[in-house]
């Protein structure tokens, strides 16, 4: 084996091991919420070392953190041409994604219970209005939006919108009625803000499409840094990936 392969195989089981631990944090945290978790029950649910752990993470605090603010990392959002009738998609792909995706229920948790972490951070609130907000900015240029919409205002209010829908679906039906929630959400929003001649033709409804991987967060900045502005969550597009492929 060359010496680069041998230095390399350290930092890939590193990697490895810390995107174990990430996952099982998320499935800890949207368990048991943040009180009711443990370093010990992430430990023994990524099979790591107590030694390992604290290699990456100095304490349960940081890893919500790291979990909280990567909870959009690698999702795939569905394939279509960026506009108005994309935001829809994107937000009914988010309500099917919390009834089955760990990684994204435990960071939407955790940015509900933060303060019992010592935080009040809206980053990832932030970034959810980012990315509403380029897509609503691809419909004004579209001529998709009612002139007197604010893609920034409208942006904040859907994300507040899908925040309180997620929180009452859960409360409710353990968000096993979301997807119609925010359906119905679109329902009587967009004769406000959509353009008359496309109104009709917008689709309050996924397409069909194949079943994505459930995704690992990425490991997150330091929460005792200096906050640095919301990044748009991370995703790929479908239809990005089979190009690639």
């Amino acid at each position: 084996m060359s010496e680069r392969k041998q230095q390399r195989a350290p930092q890939l089981r590193a990697v490895q091991t810390k995107a174990a631990i990430l996952r099982a944090a998320a499935e800890v945290f949207d368990e048991f919420g943040f009180s009711g978790a443990s370093i010990s029950k992430i430990m023994k649910r990524a099979d790591v070392t107590q030694g390992g752990m604290y290699f990456h993470f100095s304490s349960k605090e940081e890893l919500a953190y790291a979990v909280m603010v990567g909870q959009g990392d690698g999702l795939e959002f569905p394939a279509g041409e960026d506009g108005l009738q994309h935001l829809v998609d994107i937000t009914l792909y988010l309500a099917e994604q919390l009834r089955h995706n760990p990684v994204l229920r435990a960071g939407v948790r955790l940015a509900v219970e933060q303060g019992e972490f010592g935080l009040r951070d809206d980053v990832a609130y932030q970034a959810w209005v980012l990315e509403f907000r380029q897509q609503l900015r691809f419909a004004r240029a579209k001529g998709e939006l009612q002139p007197d919409v604010d893609d920034h205002e409208l942006a904040w209010v859907l994300v507040s919108s899908f925040t309180g829908a997620q929180l009452f679906s859960q409360a409710s039906t353990g968000r096993v009625d979301l997807p119609q929630r925010i359906a119905s959400l679109w329902r009587y929003l967009l004769p406000a803000v959509a353009a008359d001649d496309i109104r009709g033709g917008l689709r309050l409804t996924l397409p069909p499409s194949e079943p994505t991987p459930v995704p690992t967060p990425e490991p997150a900045a330091d929460p005792k840094a200096e906050p640095e502005p919301a990044a748009v969550p991370k995703r790929r597009s479908r239809a990005a990936s089979e190009k690639r492929a």
